[in-house]
C-alpha cells in the first residue's frame, strides 16, 4: 500500500499540496499549506516539516544516492529552520519550495542518476559555510566585543 501511495502523481500532488496549490489573485505567486500552517507559531513548521519528509522517504526506498537524500533532507531542514522566523519565514516557505525542489531531485534521480552530483556537494558545501559562518559571526564578534571593553586589573 505504501508503494501504492508513493507514486509519482502522488508526491507530485504531495509537493504541489505543500508548496503551490494556491496562487494569489492577480500575481504568479504560489502557495501551498506549508505557507499557511506556518503561520501556527511553533507547531506549524514542525508539521510541515514533517510532512516534507514524505518525498525524501519515498526517495530512500528508491534507492537514491546518499548525496541525493542529504541535499533533499537539507532543503527540508533548512526551510522549517527558516521558516520557523515569522514573516520572513512565511515568505521563505513562498520562495523556497522545498517540496517541489525535491521532488525534482526525486525525477531527476530517477531519470538521469548521478548527474548532478557534483552541484549536489557543492550546494551542501555552501550551506555548511553558511551555518559555521552564521554560528562563528556572532561568537566572535561577542569575543571581540569581550576583549576590547572589559580590562582586567593585572595581579601584583
Amino acid at each position: 500500500m505504501l508503494r501504492q501511495l508513493a507514486s509519482n502523481e502522488h508526491l507530485d500532488y504531495v509537493a504541489a499540496l505543500l508548496d503551490d496549490m494556491f496562487r494569489i489573485p492577480g500575481t504568479k505567486i504560489r502557495f501551498g499549506l506549508d505557507a499557511l500552517i506556518g503561520w501556527v507559531p511553533g507547531v506549524g513548521d514542525a508539521m510541515t516539516g514533517i510532512a516534507s519528509f514524505l518525498i525524501v522517504f519515498a526517495s530512500w526506498r528508491r534507492g537514491a544516492k546518499v548525496v541525493t537524500l542529504v541535499r533533499m533532507i537539507a532543503n527540508v531542514l533548512l526551510e522549517t529552520a527558516i521558516g520557523a522566523v515569522p514573516v520572513a519565514g512565511d515568505v521563505f516557505h513562498i520562495v523556497w519550495k522545498a517540496n517541489r525542489r525535491n521532488y525534482r531531485l526525486l525525477l531527476r534521480e530517477r531519470e538521469q542518476p548521478g548527474v548532478s552530483t557534483g552541484r549536489d556537494w557543492m550546494f551542501l558545501a555552501v550551506l555548511l559555510f553558511a551555518v559555521l559562518a552564521a554560528a562563528a559571526i556572532p561568537i566572535a564578534l561577542l569575543i571581540w566585543l569581550l576583549r576590547s571593553n572589559i580590562t582586567l586589573p593585572i595581579p601584583g
